[in-house]
């Protein structure tokens, strides 16, 4: 038998490949005969770059940036021959600021444009940009201010690129760009399939859990709008209704507006990236996926769902792994996975279930093999 394990990581407790490594050793404690191949996985968010090392070199850069709230930081990416990979939350992160410091109204992705600014000074002409895990609502304003777009107010005043300015903006400058749109190729890869604005925009889905208060989601909504606007007449680029265009606080739609980029769902591109249809060549008669919490949102474009997807094309039967499970039936009917087992499931307390995550990820995947090769799947 053979068993392809293809999880995302379990967010606060196991990396991707130690995930891989609980599922297999449960696995080989039910038959050590079973073959396992292991596939670490990501959904194009925070930690993608991780994923990517372990299938092909990549050599890191490091730079002094600004950070969200512009105080200086040192910050990576990695480049490959002709390639600059750069995460938006190594300059831009959430997980860059204390909590008192979260506040996406104030927050700038100003960073992330100094990151592709280097890249671009050291020659690269491809510049994949993963967006995810930001602090910012800035629609991408700051990351195109280190790029030389200028941004100015009803009284021609050059603006401070953070999110609650987006309503005060009344025009935009490209002609100071540090760079030649047409001879550069961006791709943005993200996770989300949110639109700028709206009930379901960057604002209003995300704004409170990057330290917005509710009374301001409003107005950073607004803001949202005001720059599509603005983008649309001095650019010429419609970015209200792009699939993708509010993820890390419009950083999405931003993109497309200011680097000609085009966006890419996360889980494609990493199994493109990682060549995973070519495991499936070798006769695999079952694929575990998992992730750290399964819902509705996994519906979106999560590492869970893409696998399900090719499982279902390719007629290979699958289950997922998890450590909190919600809308479980929907899953069940959207994903048909052949089994769904929950950590949670089990009755542990959450401290529990993380800090003894591997355990229970061997064992539900013991479980779970001891259950199909007993239904003979």
């Amino acid at each position: 038998m053979k068993i392809v394990v293809a999880p995302d990581k379990f967010k606060g407790s196991l990396s991707a490949q130690e995930v891989c490594n609980a599922i297999e050793e449960g696995i080989h404690k039910f038959n050590a005969s079973i073959e396992v191949i292991k596939h670490p996985l990501a959904d194009g968010g925070e930690g993608t770059l991780d994923i990517l090392q372990n299938y092909f070199t990549l050599k890191t850069v490091s730079i002094i940036v600004q950070n969200p709230i512009f105080n200086k930081i040192e910050a990576n990416y990695m480049v490959s021959s002709n390639t600059a990979y750069i995460e938006m939350c190594n300059a831009s992160g959430l997980k860059l600021l204390k909590n008192h410091e979260q506040n996406c109204c104030f927050t700038s992705t100003f960073g992330t444009g100094e990151l592709i600014a280097d890249a671009l000074k050291k020659g690269f002409k491809n510049i994949v940009l993963f967006i995810g895990g930001s602090a910012t609502n800035d629609a991408g304003i700051g990351m195109a201010s280190a790029l030389g777009y200028e941004f100015y107010n009803a009284k021609n005043k050059l603006i401070k690129p953070i999110g609650i300015n987006l309503i005060n903006i009344d025009k935009i400058k490209n002609t100071n760009l540090l760079f030649d749109l047409s001879a550069i190729n961006f791709t943005v890869v993200c996770d989300v399939k949110n639109v700028l604005f709206g009930k379901k925009g960057a604002a209003y889905m995300y704004g409170i859990q990057k330290g917005a208060s509710f009374k301001y989601l409003e107005v950073l909504d607004n803001g949202l709008k005001n720059i599509s606007e603005k983008i649309n007449s001095f650019l010429n680029v419609d970015i209200s209704k792009i699939e993708g265009g509010g993820a890390s606080g419009g950083l999405g739609a931003g993109a497309v507006a200011f680097l000609n980029a085009k966006l890419k769902p996360g889980i494609e591109f990493v199994l493109e990236q990682t060549n995973f249809k070519s495991q499936l060549q070798k006769g695999i008669d079952f694929i575990i996926t998992g992730e750290g919490s399964t819902d509705k949102q996994t519906l979106e474009g999560k590492v869970v769902k893409g696998i399900s997807d090719v499982c279902n094309n390719k007629k290979i039967p699958f289950s997922i792994i998890t450590g909190v499970i919600k809308d479980k039936e929907i899953l069940q009917e959207k994903l048909n996975p052949k089994i769904i087992s929950s950590i949670m499931e089990l009755g542990v307390t959450v401290e529990d279930a993380m800090q003894n995550a591997y355990k229970y990820v061997s064992s539900l995947s013991f479980e779970q093999i001891k259950s199909i090769k007993k239904a003979n799947v």
